[in-house]
């Protein structure tokens, strides 16, 4: 989710690569190239590729809903015991088993009426980005540590 409202925030920029995603949130960047293929699979997102390139919406930010994030990369929102196998006890369905379904339901519910542009849209998760993005900056300006010269032997 937070990749994709990363990508949501900065769709004017063109694509975005899945490093500066990945620099300014903290997440595995081989994790990152995981979730954008089944992403991409669901053609939520596309890449683009050559100099420049990345990944980018496939369709306008509005257009994507929160649930089909969550159901692209194979998660879901279950908020029983037994994955909604409903083996709860021992191999049997336990007394609130239909509670807690009916509750992933509804979560799942909530989750379609939501887009990516609503989100985003929201003032605190402007500010969030742009902080993101001062930081991420800052960071690509600081000039390399100098590298010692050493002996090939004591680099080792």
């Amino acid at each position: 989710m937070t990749a994709m409202l990363d990508l949501a925030v900065h769709e004017e920029q063109g694509p975005i690569s899945l490093a500066e995603i990945s620099h300014r949130q903290g997440i595995s960047l081989s994790y990152l190239e995981q979730l954008f293929a089944k992403l991409r699979r669901s053609n939520l997102v596309a890449s683009v590729r050559g100099p420049g390139g990345g990944y980018r919406l496939n369709r306008r930010s509005n257009e994507i809903f929160i649930a089909q994030i969550v159901d692209s990369v194979d998660e879901n929102v279950d908020a029983t015991r037994c994955g909604g196998t409903a083996d709860c006890q021992q191999g049997e369905t336990c007394l609130t088993h239909e509670l807690w379904t009916d509750l992933s339901e509804q979560i799942h519910q909530f989750l379609s009426g939501i887009d990516l542009a609503s989100i985003v849209a929201k003032r605190q998760v402007q500010q969030i980005a742009a902080r993101q993005d001062a930081i991420h900056d800052q960071l690509v300006r600081m000039p390399a540590p100098a590298i010692e010269e050493r002996p090939v032997a004591e680099q080792v």
